[in-house]
Order: structure tokens, then C-alpha cells, then sequence
């Protein structure tokens, strides 16, 4: 025990001595230790609090999500020309674009977007605005290098690069204005022409077989939805026979009690310093049977006293 008392006293006289060449007093040793006790709680709810969902997904539980698109690393993509802001990965089958900060895909007919190009789907309920502006025929212009008739000098943005410059590059409009989007002498489309070409490509999208099929999806579980809304609320007349009887049931015991309670006969309460009336009856006819017992006895004496006397 004294041996251990002993280590003890020079582990602790030693650690003091180090601190004090340190400089590190008691009082700065404690407020350490507070300092380090109030950060790991900190980080503990940091770890354990849920993390709430981003308001703007809109997910959609009746619809499937789409298979998994795995990429060794992140994807570099291209400026779709003609269409505003717009990026595409060129070198995979499956179409994934990105446009105003989120990665968009579509698949059976529908639509999904995520934060992440490989992960995190979730299902979008109407086409995006940009899609429309989209050539059908990009990847085939992409493999060719030219863009209707014009050498199409296009440049493989990486996925960083992307990420830091797109939102300075869409309020400037730098791929349309100052560099046509790498097509050599080309000139955007007039207005007007953008806007039948995008009436005709949602023509052509709402034909697919695929797209008619989730727009039948989507009828029947807005009618479903209706039908469900539209439902009548069971009225207290349209109940059923067995639950009025049971109502009923409940109701007779408290009837019959209000009916006995009407039915027993209400005892008046005498006033103060008035005593009831089969009381004064009972109190006159003790009186009386006082009265005939002395009656009786004087009778008794009289005689008595008679006999003496003869």
C-alpha cells in the first residue's frame, strides 16, 4: 500500500512539475477541460440529431425508384448547345443532365432529380422546363463534332470546375454569349423558333409509350385520392341498427334513475325551533300516560288511606 501511495505522490508531483515548465496552471487546467467536456456534448448532438429532409424534393412513395448509375469517378460533362444552361454526360447511355444545381434523369416515363449524380433520386412529379430545349439528337452531333452544319468544338467541363462556376456562368450567360457554346460561327434560334421547336418535342415526348403509361398511373391515383376525399362521413341517422341499440342501452339506466328520482316523495325539512308534526303527537301521548299513571296512583293512596281510617 505504501509503495503504491508512494508512486502515486511522484506521478503526481511529476505531471505538476511538467505543467508548471509549461506554464499551465490549475485554474487553466480545469477551464480546459470544461471547454474540452462542453465540445464533445456539442458534437454528440451534432452526430445523433436527425438530419431534416430538403424541402424542395418532392418524393413520391407510389413510383419506383431508378437503378443506380455507377461511375468510377465523377462524371465530366459537356454545354448542350441551344439549350440554356444546360450540362449532359456524354459518356455514359444513360441521359443525365444538370441544370440549375440539380442533376436530373429521366427514366420509364418519368422524372427524377438528385444533389448527387449517383445516388439520392427522388421522383419529380412534371418534366423540367429545360428538357424541351434539348435536341433529341445531341449525342450523335457529340460523336461527329459538329452542331448543323458547324464544327462544334466542344469542351469536357470536369466535375469541380462545374460546381464552383455554374451559377456565375448562367447569371452571365458565358457559354451563349461569349463562347456559343463551342460552335464555330453559329447563332443561337429567334424566339420564336425555339418555341415551335418546343412544342413539337412535347409532342413527340407525350407519344412514348412509356410516358402514357405513368400519366394513366398518375390518373388513377388522383382519382383514388378524390374518391378517398370525397368519402361521406357516416351520419348519427345512418348508423348501423346494432350501434342505435347500443346507444339506446346506455341510455335506459340513466332515464330509469331520473324517473325514481322524480318518484320518491320529497320529506320537508322542519324549521328551526319547530319540531315535526308525528313528533308533537308522539311527545302528547307520553304526557298523557304520565298523566293517568299518577292519576292511578293517587286512586291507589286514597283508598288506602280510607281503609286506615275504618
Amino acid at each position: 500500500m505504501r509503495a503504491k501511495r508512494d508512486r502515486r505522490a511522484l506521478s503526481g508531483s511529476a505531471s505538476c512539475s511538467i505543467l508548471k515548465q509549461l506554464g499551465i496552471s490549475g485554474r487553466s487546467r480545469r477551464s480546459n477541460m470544461k471547454k474540452l467536456l462542453l465540445w464533445s456534448i456539442l458534437l454528440t448532438l451534432v452526430i445523433l440529431a436527425p438530419i431534416p429532409a430538403k424541402a424542395e424534393v418532392n418524393i413520391h412513395i407510389g413510383f419506383p425508384l431508378p437503378p443506380p448509375v455507377v461511375l468510377p469517378a465523377p462524371p465530366e460533362v459537356i454545354v448542350v448547345p441551344d439549350a440554356y444552361g444546360v450540362y449532359a454526360v456524354p459518356d455514359i447511355e444513360v441521359d443525365i443532365f444538370f441544370w440549375n444545381g440539380w442533376w436530373w434523369r429521366p427514366w420509364g416515363g418519368r422524372w427524377y432529380r438528385s444533389y448527387y449524380y449517383d445516388r439520392g433520386w427522388a421522383y419529380y412529379s412534371s418534366v423540367p422546363y429545360f428538357y424541351y430545349d434539348i435536341d433529341p439528337g445531341w449525342r450523335g452531333y457529340y460523336r461527329d463534332r459538329h452542331w448543323h452544319g458547324h464544327r462544334w468544338d466542344y469542351e469536357r467541363i470536369p466535375y469541380q470546375r462545374l460546381h464552383s462556376n455554374w451559377k456565375n456562368w448562367n447569371t452571365n450567360q458565358y457559354w451563349e454569349r461569349q463562347r456559343t457554346w463551342g460552335v464555330q460561327g453559329y447563332q443561337g434560334r429567334p424566339q420564336k423558333q425555339r418555341q415551335e421547336l418546343r412544342h413539337q418535342r412535347q409532342e413527340q415526348y407525350q407519344k412514348r409509350p412509356e410516358v402514357q403509361r405513368h400519366q394513366q398511373e398518375r390518373q388513377e391515383q388522383r382519382q383514388q385520392q378524390k374518391h378517398y376525399q370525397k368519402r361521406p362521413k357516416v351520419q348519427p341517422q345512418e348508423q348501423p341498427r346494432y350501434e342505435q341499440q347500443r346507444q339506446e342501452h346506455r341510455r335506459q339506466p340513466q332515464v330509469q334513475q331520473r324517473q325514481q328520482k322524480q318518484r320518491q316523495p320529497q320529506v320537508e325539512q322542519p324549521l328551526r325551533g319547530q319540531e315535526p308534526q308525528h313528533e308533537r303527537s308522539q311527545s302528547r301521548d307520553r304526557q298523557h300516560q304520565g298523566e293517568s299513571k299518577r292519576n292511578k296512583s293517587q286512586g291507589k293512596t286514597e283508598r288506602g288511606n280510607e281503609e286506615g281510617r275504618r
